[in-house]
């Protein structure tokens, strides 16, 4: 299946390192062997391909060269300023990895103008709309019962994805996590997955979480942290005007795959929209190098609207209910504070569509995500 990002990758490649980055088997290696298919690949897992890339001795006259999992080498970013510095992009290179890779961003160390940084999501219902799969809504009880990523999915079978899931946490925990990080807790982290499941949705105190399981809330702050890193989890935090008190208050976290949230519909489909604005706001982001920004907004006396979307100057109050279809009152509430952001309720299972005098809609879910479409019409690639 062609993946959203395959074109404009080509466009970037032996014009900048590529860097792409995901979820573990979210397709990226599928992804970078469908760009050319005369390439050379190398996986930094495996011992023989190690030996390779150390010794810097593969195929020159191959048009592609895939580097796959190279965080996981001492100084790698060094490694590959050598390579761009000495010979260029002969052949042109992709980076892969299933860890966050765009922290370099943050360091500002060697390879800072050398590289053009991709972020690959699983599957959405924009995505496999475009591929003619099925309807929005068709797609969407798809990634409810299956998943969003592409075996469990395409499979179509709840037994196959149950023993897949244990399986994908089990080596993101156990070789990932291990590779990364000198963490002896498996057994805690494990457990805090499970508590996050339940709080979806919810702000997240590390103190209560701590308490839960037993340890510090400095241990859960750097296992929440880890999660984030290996595209576990990824936070939505408050926004507020002052961003140093918005750092402070609790945020909330959302899994890369909304599959996993199986107790509550409603914290579901929150889960569900929350990857899908994240997918394409990382799309706006690594495509056009535009800011963007994903918040939710809570007041003192707890009123809340779900996201708080920016694309530059473009602003979004979204709120998602799974069949509540009466138009909800905290967006009045925040109007005030926030009168040019467009707001809209995405409702699962919704009897009618609606926009009110003030602008102000109430759309169906899966129709409105599989047209969401946050890049700017006036930049051009």
């Amino acid at each position: 299946m062609k993946r959203y990002l395959e074109n404009r990758i080509k466009k970037d490649l032996g014009k900048k390192i590529i860097l792409l980055s995901g979820p573990r088997q979210c397709g990226k290696t599928t992804l970078s062997k469908m760009l050319d298919p005369d390439f050379d690949y190398l996986d930094y897992d495996y011992a023989e391909h190690r030996l390779i890339i150390d010794e810097k001795g593969w195929d020159r006259k191959r048009s592609l060269l895939i580097l796959d999992e190279i965080h996981k080498k001492n100084n790698w970013k060094s490694f590959l300023k050598g390579i761009y510095d000495v010979e260029g992009l002969k052949p042109p290179i992709i980076v892969t990895g299933s860890a966050r890779l765009d922290t370099i961003r943050k360091t500002g160390d060697s390879l800072a103008g050398r590289y053009f940084h991709f972020r690959l999501h699983p599957f959405d219902i924009k995505e496999l709309k475009n591929l003619d799969f099925e309807k929005p809504e068709k797609i969407l009880d798809r990634l409810k019962k299956f998943g969003s990523f592409p075996e469990p999915f395409l499979e179509g079978s709840e037994s196959f994805y149950r023993r897949w899931q244990k399986t994908h946490i089990d080596i993101i925990l156990r070789q990932d996590l291990i590779d990364m990080e000198p963490v002896r807790s498996i057994k805690q982290i494990e457990t805090l997955i499970e508590l996050l499941k339940d709080r979806v949705g919810s702000p997240v105190s590390y103190s209560s979480l701590a308490e839960d399981i037993e340890c510090s809330p400095k241990s859960i702050k750097n296992w929440l942290q880890i999660l984030e890193n290996l595209y576990m989890v990824f936070p939505v935090r408050p926004y507020h005007k002052n961003i140093g008190r918005a750092i402070l208050k609790e945020p909330k976290y959302y899994f890369y795959d909304p599959g996993l949230i199986k107790r509550s519909i409603g914290a579901q489909i929150e889960n569900i929209a929350a990857c899908a604005l994240l997918k394409e706001l990382h799309f706006v982001e690594d495509v056009y190098g535009l800011e963007t920004s994903i918040n939710y907004i809570k007041n003192k006396q707890g009123k809340e609207i779900d996201f708080y979307i920016r694309v530059e100057d473009k602003q979004f109050l979204i709120e998602v209910k799974s069949n509540d279809d009466s138009l909800s009152s905290n967006f009045k509430i925040f109007d005030r504070y926030l009168p040019e952001a467009k707001k809209i309720q995405l409702v699962d299972e919704i009897k009618k569509e609606k926009t009110y005098p003030d602008k102000t809609e109430i759309r169906k879910l899966s129709s409105w995500l599989a047209d969401l479409d946050l890049s700017p019409s006036d930049v051009k690639i």
